[in-house]
Formats: C-alpha cells, sequence, structure tokens
C-alpha cells in the first residue's frame, strides 16, 4: 500500500517556501505521493445568506495543477488532485495543463477527478451544475483521446474539436484517471470508466456495499475490477496508534493508495502539519 500525504490546502498559507518546504519534507520521510484538494472560489457568507459549505471566499486554496509545475521541479512525488472538479473547467485545457505536469515531473502524475457540489462555482466558471455528470463522462473520453492521438475529431454535447491535437504529448499515454464520488451513480461511474477511485466513506459495511456497485459495473463493462486502485485517507488527531489501526483497516480493505490528512487537527504552522507527518510516518513505519 503506497503511503502519501494530503496538502494542508486550508492551514499551510500562501507562500511558496512553505509549499517547497512541505512537499521536500514529505519525501524525506518516506512518503511517495502529495494529493491535492481542488477550489478555484470560494461563496462569500454575506451574499449567499445561510452558506453552509464547508469551505468560503476566506479558505485559502493553491491551484493545483500550477501547484505541481512548481513541485515537479523540487520533489520526486507522485502527484495526485484528489480530486479536479473537472466539469466546471474546458476539457482541452485541462489536458493540456495535466499532460504539462506530467511531462515535468517526468510521469509522475495521476489526474483525480469529480463532480463537486458548490453551484457558486459552476456558475462563476460558466458551466452547468445539473448536467455536470454526464460532461465528466464525456470529458474523461475526450481526455484520454487527446493524450494518446497527435490530431482527433471529436463531437459530443459538450465538447468538439475538429482536426487538433496537443503537443507534446504527456509521458503516460494516458494519464490515469481517479474517480471520487459517494454515490450509487459515481459507483457505476467509478466502474465503468475509472483507473482507480477515492472511496468518500471509512472501510466496512458502506465501503463493501460501494465496493459491489464498483465492481459490478467494472464486469458489465467488460473490465476487471481487480485492475482498479483504491486510495483511502486517514486523518491524524494526535494519536498515532489510532492512526495505525485506521491503515491496517484500508490495508485490508485492500487500498491500494493511503494518504494521511492533517487538517482539522488544530495545526498553526506548516512546521506543525509537518511534526504531525513525521509522527505518522512512525506509526505508520512509511519507507521501511
Amino acid at each position: 500500500m503506497q503511503i502519501g500525504v494530503v496538502f494542508p490546502q486550508t492551514e499551510i498559507g500562501p507562500g511558496p517556501a512553505a509549499v517547497r518546504g512541505y512537499a521536500q519534507r514529505a519525501e524525506e520521510l518516506g512518503y511517495r505521493h502529495l494529493l491535492a484538494y481542488d477550489h478555484v472560489l470560494g461563496a462569500d457568507p454575506a451574499v449567499h445568506q445561510g452558506w453552509a459549505g464547508p469551505y468560503d471566499v476566506s479558505t485559502t486554496f493553491h491551484e493545483p495543477l500550477v501547484m505541481f509545475g512548481y513541485l515537479a521541479a523540487v520533489s520526486t512525488l507522485e502527484l495526485v488532485t484528489g480530486i479536479i472538479i473537472l466539469p466546471q473547467r474546458q476539457t482541452a485545457l485541462v489536458a493540456k495543463q495535466a499532460a504539462e505536469v506530467d511531462l515535468l515531473s517526468g510521469g509522475r502524475f495521476r489526474l483525480g477527478v469529480g463532480l463537486g457540489w458548490n453551484r457558486v462555482e459552476y456558475e462563476a466558471l460558466g458551466q452547468d451544475f445539473g448536467t455536470r455528470g454526464r460532461r465528466l463522462e464525456e470529458q474523461v473520453t475526450l481526455l484520454r483521446r487527446l493524450w494518446t492521438e497527435r490530431s482527433l475529431s471529436y463531437a459530443g454535447r459538450f465538447d468538439r474539436v475538429t482536426g487538433a491535437g496537443l503537443a507534446p504529448l504527456p509521458v503516460q499515454r494516458p494519464i490515469p484517471v481517479w474517480f471520487g464520488g459517494r454515490s450509487e451513480p459515481a459507483y457505476r461511474r467509478i466502474g465503468r470508466l475509472a483507473d482507480g477511485w477515492f472511496p468518500q466513506v471509512p472501510p466496512g459495511p458502506e465501503l463493501d456495499k460501494a465496493r459491489a456497485v464498483v465492481a459490478a459495473a467494472a464486469a458489465e463493462a467488460g473490465r476487471d475490477p481487480a485492475q482498479l486502485g483504491m486510495e483511502g485517507r486517514v486523518t491524524w488527531r494526535g494519536d498515532a496508534g489510532e492512526l495505525a489501526e485506521a491503515a491496517g483497516q484500508w490495508r485490508q480493505a485492500g487500498a491500494t493508495h493511503l494518504s494521511v490528512n492533517t487538517m482539522g487537527a488544530g495545526l498553526a504552522t506548516g512546521d506543525d502539519h509537518l511534526a504531525a507527518l513525521a509522527e505518522a510516518a512512525a506509526a505508520l513505519r512509511v519507507g521501511r
């Protein structure tokens, strides 16, 4: 089980030195990948009365693909979006940005995608919130063609490409696409289309049910469910034993990857997050 870190988007601050130092220290500790969440815009609760989302206009987010271009030059960690809200972005532009990250990192990139929940963000980016599921499926098909064909023509409901292509193409052809999601339609979509997935539930009956839906959809699409990766997530709360137990549950559940999240634990600085990662690395025997 490959163990990585969840980049503390909302708590690390805006400075490039903190971003660089975090990635380099995580690599020194033996972690294998860095996963970053995505939000382009935050809603202002003063305008959107009754706003109940987990993030708002004051919550900091580094743009993952731009940040990964920076980190590709200073770290050898695998870089993972977990997830990019794909349907609110232009498909061909995401294909180009992802290809560039893959090139700059030497093929150390995994594109995690999902639907998102923030209508305010969709509106600002000029996309339809109501068709996001259908759009994502079309986008993934087009992304894979753009990463593997020199020139192509494509006419879908949401995107059209006429005799065009990317240059240079990425190292990985195609780049692995992993999905997030927590609904039966999302699980079926994962089975049909994904290279791997990020469950939003812990090991237990709900995960078992989700895996069964994923597996059935994969088999129905003529795919081998055993070939799909699965990345769990554990959260640091100051108890190394508890963290190790949670990681063990993911290992038993068949996770191929695991990320350690340190956000929400009352840590005040980037150094505090790194100190927690050091304790977690020892508890999880990272790099041994």
